[in-house]
């Protein structure tokens, strides 16, 4: 089997069983060798430390690692043991990233719009002291933010589709879509596919 394998996408859950990272195969079986994660047996979910998961045989077909003595299954998904700076990530607050939360839709009207039909719109307008944040930002049509303007709610007449508030930790990280497996989709709700395969 090529070594291009261990570049392969790996999900990482946190201890929690959390989606909060996608790494290589090389740093996942890494993180198991230094008994930092388990790896997840998808179809029972059964746990396996690096010297339980090298025992087992590799199905036909299956891609795996050769290593001098050793044939490797390669892990999909691994869970982390322990607690650590991926326990619970933050959303960075940027366009992209409300437009993702928004899903590209007006949030006075509901209107779904491609992105050159959108703007942000403060809810608290800037002029009168709002801040760029999750709660005081929404995506908005180009109509709806025209004819709210500088003014308020109340003063505009309008009203929200939504509350406005940070997304929830999961979308902190985004998914390769072109390497999606399948095995993931128990763990990933489709409303996350967007983190960099890190190495």
């Amino acid at each position: 089997m090529s070594s291009t394998v261990l570049t392969d996408p790996t999900l990482v859950l946190n201890k929690s069983w959390l989606p909060i990272h996608v790494c290589s195969v090389r740093r996942a079986l890494t993180m198991v060798f230094k008994d930092l994660a388990r790896i997840v047996e998808p179809q029972g979910f059964a746990l396996y430390d690096f010297e339980s998961w090298a025992d087992l045989s590799v199905p036909d077909g299956e891609p795996f690692v050769q290593s001098v003595e050793l044939r490797i299954r390669i892990p999909e998904v691994i869970v982390l043991r322990t607690c650590d700076r991926y326990s619970r990530p933050r959303v960075v607050f940027t366009r992209r990233n409300l437009f993702r939360r928004d899903r590209n839709a007006c949030q006075y009207c509901g209107r779904r719009c491609s992105t050159e039909d959108l703007s942000i719109d403060h809810v608290v307008p800037r002029s009168r002291g709002g801040l760029a944040t999750w709660e005081n930002c929404v995506v908005a049509c180009l109509r709806c933010n025209a004819r709210k303007g500088s003014r308020s709610l109340v003063e505009s007449g309008m009203a929200l589709l939504r509350k406005p508030v940070e997304p929830p930790p999961q979308m902190a990280f985004s998914l390769p879509a072109r390497r999606h497996k399948s095995s993931w989709d128990q763990f990933v709700s489709e409303a996350y596919w967007n983190t960099e395969l890190r190495p």
